[in-house]
């Protein structure tokens, strides 16, 4: 009974979540059905695991609402030859989703615990194309390939300048910009050498990175 109550739940949050928020790819849709959330979710929140709501991880940090984790993948179109840049693993629910997507995914995590339990999660789901690290990651990776798609899953008050440099030619950036309460999702894509272009994906809000780079205070 249990099982069908989250098959159902599952259901809901698709075609009331995801569908009216125009996240219509059948990949995607098919990702998101494939992937069983609620393995990744905190025993305490499982409940919730597909409730249109933050869930809490610990250490202040939360993982983000499926319509926007929706959001996301269908911004990036990962296809299946993409080596992806996740920043910030959390519970490794959306690394989960890249990887099954994607040739392969390094995700980086400033909390080696997050890593840890990403980690067994990813194990228990038989996913093998994810490299996990613990590092600081706020300002750029020291893994300087350059990659297909990367997504940064905390809040920044600027621009990612470093994450930008990092994309190959016709590679994707999702990053979330701006300040709190009001931040705008974006879509960097990389157009040439020294050219990219912004496409303001919606409105949302989400946990500033640790320790993302802040503006400089006007000094008189």
């Amino acid at each position: 009974m249990a099982e069908m109550n989250q098959e159902h739940a599952r259901f809901n949050m698709i075609q009331q979540q995801i569908r009216p928020w125009e996240v219509l790819d059948d990949q995607v849709l098919g990702i998101l059905e494939q992937v069983s959330r609620d393995q990744f979710v905190p025993e305490t929140f499982r409940g919730l695991a597909f409730a249109d709501t933050c869930i809490p991880l610990g250490n202040d940090q939360f993982m983000m609402p499926p319509r926007v984790e929706a959001k996301l993948l269908q911004a990036l179109a990962i296809q299946p030859t993409d080596r992806v840049l996740e920043v910030g693993t959390g519970s490794g629910f959306l690394t989960a989703c890249l990887a099954t997507l994607g040739e392969y995914v390094i995700s980086v995590d400033i909390y080696n615990e997050f890593t840890q339990e990403a980690g067994a999660k990813l194990r228990e789901a038989g996913i093998q194309n994810v490299t996990l690290e613990t590092g600081d990651a706020a300002d750029g990776w020291r893994d300087q390939e350059p990659f297909d798609a990367i997504a940064i899953t905390g809040a920044l008050r600027l621009a990612p300048e470093a994450y930008k440099q990092q994309l190959k030619i016709g590679g994707r950036l999702f990053a979330v910009v701006g300040t709190s309460p009001v931040r705008e999702a974006l879509l960097v894509t990389r157009t040439g050498e020294n050219q990219w272009s912004t496409e303001a994906l919606f409105e949302t809000d989400l946990p500033e990175l640790i320790n993302a780079p802040q503006p400089q205070a006007f000094t008189f």
